[in-house]
């Protein structure tokens, strides 16, 4: 197998599964414009975060790492009239680039984006009293990894999904002496999710568009 049968397979889903939207394409190009490192979910992940969230019949979503706000489209559009999506993005100009693209989605009255280091404002979030939330998604700084699971459960509440996105590493994470910060981070997330008795988890590789990954599954026991 080679990234070009990879890249076929997923345009060959993509074409069949994923219609053309107007929307989704502005986001992307509104990214590349501002100078966005392309590093956003494909289409077909895309589709299938919106179909988790639609499966577990989320009426509050968690993102923490919103970038230009791909994903946060997929995952606010899974939402009921009533729902509402908290994203937390480090990056002001990532940050600013990503409301424009709600507001176009016509989501931004759905979507709250708030900046700042995430690690501090999900300790707000949390002295606030807000949550639980039905599912959290985590695709941020993958040395934090370990750090945003312990603060997901505590948002969240039995019946939550935690979805864990980029834990392959091209095959890294199977490595025990690997000194990358971004690995470690990851292989702590999984003994964690491992280790604790209020997850129920699993982790599966995936190859496409977006190169060898994978991306990892719990619930909240």
């Amino acid at each position: 197998m080679s990234q070009e049968q990879w890249n076929a397979v997923d345009s060959y889903f993509t074409d069949q599964l994923v219609p053309a939207d107007d929307v989704l394409s502005a986001a992307l190009a509104a990214s590349d414009a501002a100078g966005l490192p392309a590093i956003n979910v494909a289409p077909n992940q895309g589709k299938l975060l919106h179909l988790l969230a639609r499966i577990q019949g989320a009426r509050t979503i968690l993102e923490i790492g919103t970038l230009g706000g791909y994903s946060t489209i997929w995952l606010g559009r899974a939402l009921p009239d009533d729902g509402r999506l908290v994203s937390l993005e480090y990056n002001p100009v990532h940050a600013d680039v990503a409301r424009a693209n709600l507001a176009r989605a016509g989501l931004d009255k759905v979507v709250e984006v708030r900046t700042g280091p995430a690690l501090e404002t999900l300790a707000d979030l949390v002295a606030a009293g807000t949550g639980p939330f039905d599912l959290v998604f985590i695709d941020a700084d993958k040395p934090n990894n370990p750090h945003y699971l312990e603060w997901a459960l505590k948002l969240t509440r039995p019946g939550s999904v935690i979805i864990g996105d980029n834990v392959v590493r091209n095959g890294a994470v199977a490595d025990a002496d690997s000194t990358d910060p971004s690995v470690r981070g990851t292989r702590r997330l999984i003994e964690l999710m491992a280790g604790d008795p209020r997850l129920s988890a699993t982790a599966i590789q995936t190859v496409g568009s977006k190169g060898y990954d994978g991306f990892a599954l719990a619930r909240v026991n």
